[in-house]
């Protein structure tokens, strides 16, 4: 492995984005997707990217990450019960005062609202090439209201005049009326918004995004597919040949067809056929007897309306189904856009 990968996955590294994607990859795929429909579209799509993008993360970088997730978990309720001292003092306890402050302190950040919430977000490199433009005083009071960690990364990006300035302003800043930091927040956010959530093009992690996309239901992975491909059609065409839609049925042989319908239970069967367009109804009818054609035919016929999450639930059930022959190499998946798939 280079070093320019290995940095680029060291904890050191990792913004509060990155963490988060790796956490994912860590989960099993359920506990994935299960997270993913608590979330809004515009935090699945960034999330998204940052899965699809994440390259070989060391199994001790995962464990950090799940460490740091667990101690957050812990303080944030021992917040609850007794407040930030209450927290802070048992935290001390614990892990040391020098732990805890730094626990506390990421808790304070991911439970503030505002506050330069976009800044927060970006990489302390991309933060400073953004902040240099701006006027030193403005600087030293937008990383007041970083956490001292992501600030410190900032400063010593400056150049060694600017970084001395800065310092001098910040300590010497004094108390600022909260409707000037509102007026410059609400500037600040709205131009960093485009300038800081710039994303890297690397196709390492497109096969765990593809196994996530299998599990989050057919209109919610043709929604972050069309994401990824508006940022990167290379990297989307990845992950769409290493995951499996249910519409793949088109592409997979008769004789394997009559494999997998043998594993799939037919009340799943005729619930997923509800929302299926004629083609694929009859990809699959070819390959059944006329009397099983006909019966599912008939329970279509006279099925009232379901709801759409059993339809794709169902639908992921059988897609599971196909996952675990193919890994058994009991049947071929192929037709999918890789020159491996074409067969003779």
């Amino acid at each position: 492995m280079s070093k320019e990968v290995a940095r680029a996955i060291s904890f050191e590294q990792l913004n509060g984005r990155q963490k988060a994607a790796v956490l994912m990859i860590a989960l099993d795929v359920e506990s994935a997707a299960h997270i993913f429909k608590h979330l809004d579209q515009s935090e699945i799509e960034k999330l998204t990217v940052e899965i699809t993008n994440m390259q070989g993360v060391h199994s001790n970088v995962i464990n950090r990450v799940m460490e740091e997730f667990q101690q957050l978990g812990l303080a944030q309720e021992y917040i609850v019960k007794g407040g930030l001292d209450y927290a802070q003092s048992v935290l001390e306890k614990a892990l040391g005062s020098s732990r805890a402050g730094e626990i506390i302190e990421k808790v304070k950040e991911l439970t503030t609202v505002k506050g330069f919430s976009i800044l927060k977000k970006a990489e302390p490199r991309q933060l400073a090439n953004f902040l240099q433009k701006e006027h030193p005083q403005t600087i030293a009071l937008i990383l007041s209201h970083l956490a001292s960690d992501l600030a410190a990364d900032v400063l010593e990006s400056f150049s060694e005049d600017l970084r001395a300035d800065v310092a001098f302003r910040l300590t010497t800043l004094g108390r600022v009326s909260p409707n000037l930091v509102g007026q410059i927040e609400s500037v600040v956010d709205e131009v960093a918004d485009e300038v800081t959530n710039q994303s890297s093009t690397s196709t390492g992690g497109a096969r765990s995004m593809a196994a996530i996309l299998n599990k989050v239901g057919a209109l919610q992975a043709k929604f972050l597919m069309n994401a990824i491909e508006q940022r990167d059609p290379q990297v989307a065409a990845e992950v769409k040949r290493l995951m499996f839609m249910f519409e793949d049925i088109l592409f997979i042989d008769d004789r394997s067809v009559q494999r997998i319908l043998r594993e799939v239970d037919k009340k799943d069967l005729t619930l997923s056929l509800k929302i299926a367009d004629e083609k694929l109804r009859q990809k699959i009818f070819a390959n059944m007897s006329e009397r099983a054609t006909e019966m599912i035919k008939e329970e279509l016929q006279f099925m009232g309306p379901v709801r759409l999450r059993d339809v794709e639930a169902a639908q992921t059930r059988i897609i599971e189904i196909i996952r675990q022959l193919e890994e058994s190499e009991e049947i071929v998946i192929g037709g999918r856009g890789s020159p491996e798939d074409v067969f003779v």
